[in-house]
């Protein structure tokens, strides 16, 4: 792993000339047709990937390699947890291994929701290996229960600035439907501008109806299954007896959980992290906002940093650090500015601002 990946605040008297990162791990639904190709390029011959795709071949699957680079995309084959779930893990791990240690040093480390368990990966808390089974694993049973789904419906104007009246709105609906005739609501994602909700085919048709249309929204989310609500019970109670305590560790970095809760180098107890991954993370509601409000506040990162593929996690997080006025950001003009002035969001997915991130020198045959 990168070097940055494994220094902690406790080593800042050669550091401090480092610039501090938060990094950003993606979930579900960053990997589509634009980023069909990411691993191939940035990865090709790191020999951790070429782990990946043994193991994947021993279990008559597709090689993560072949899905991106010979299997033309396919939304309905591509998309599946299975596939998508180390695909995504793949890409953000070449992401973070390309990362210019010289330059900068990792302060934190968060995710949104699948991107947690990428971020446990990241931190040290469990190895690479490790890792990849643990995301194979829990991707193939979300696919396999694919209980309910999940709508995203956004609650900031177009300048991206908080319309709390409308967010309360929002969650009222979840009280009035949830229950009636059946039908099963619940908060899944708390995600910067937008609400990510959760539940049964009633539920989700019953919400969709009474959502006013705006330009692309109610969206519904392909192949997403109604993550973090109870509606995962069965998924947890399975993964918790297939899924050993053996791997997991303390992190070596921080780690912030889908509830803002930090685990640090010096006070983690890995069973507990086991506990909380495998139990209250699957069937509670994963609150990205708080996770990214503690992180900022807390670790006060020069860069934020969102690993790969994709974009698509810039905006919910743009729209989180607005939502507190962090370095005098209001709206998303003054975040556009201060992005084009000097970016304090670098997205990996975006080439120009990988550019900033990784040494002229880097080569993706260093891989571990």
């Amino acid at each position: 792993m990168s070097q940055a990946t494994t220094a902690t605040n406790n080593d800042k008297s050669s550091d401090s000339a480092r610039e501090q990162l938060l990094i950003v791990c993606p979930g579900r639904g960053t990997y589509n047709q634009a980023e069909w190709g990411t691993l191939t390029r940035n990865a090709a011959n790191a020999t951790w990937l070429s782990r990946f795709d043994a193991r994947r071949r021993d279990a008559g699957l597709p090689t993560l390699s072949e899905l991106d680079a010979d299997i033309p995309f396919r939304a309905n084959l591509h998309g599946r947890g299975e596939h998508a779930s180390p695909l995504i893990y793949a890409c953000a791990l070449a992401d973070l291994q390309a990362i210019d240690s010289e330059r900068y040093e990792i302060a934190a480390i968060t995710g949104n929701s699948m991107g947690w368990y990428i971020a446990l990966a990241a931190g040290g808390a469990l190895g690479h290996d490790d890792a990849f089974e643990l995301i194979a694993a829990m991707g193939k049973l979300m696919q396999d229960t694919l209980a309910g789904g999940q709508v995203l419906y956004p609650w900031v104007d177009e300048q991206w600035r908080p319309q709390w009246a409308q967010r309360r709105e929002m969650l009222t609906l979840i009280e009035r439907i949830h229950g009636e005739d059946g039908a099963e609501l619940y908060l899944s994602i708390d995600l910067g501008g937008m609400l990510v909700f959760g539940g049964n085919e009633t539920g989700l048709a019953r919400l969709m109806a009474a959502l006013p249309p705006r330009e692309r929204f109610p969206m519904r989310l392909h192949q997403h299954a109604a993550f973090h609500t109870p509606m995962q019970r069965a998924v947890r109670d399975v993964a918790r007896q297939r899924l050993p305590l053996a791997p997991f560790a303390t992190p070596k970095v921080p780690l912030i959980d889908g509830r803002g809760h930090i685990w640090t180098p010096w006070s983690t107890d890995p069973e507990a992290l086991w506990d909380y991954t495998l139990g209250e993370q699957l069937v509670a509601p994963f609150d990205f906002t708080t996770a990214l409000r503690v992180a900022v506040r807390e670790f006060a990162p020069d860069r934020i940093v969102i690993l790969g593929p994709g974009t698509s996690l810039g905006g919910a997080t743009a729209q989180v650090l607005i939502q507190q006025g962090w370095r005098g950001l209001d709206s998303k003009a003054t975040f556009q500015a201060r992005q084009e002035a000097d970016p304090l969001l670098l997205s990996m997915g975006i080439e120009e601002q990988r550019c900033m991130l990784v040494p002229s020198k880097y080569s993706t045959k260093v891989g571990l």
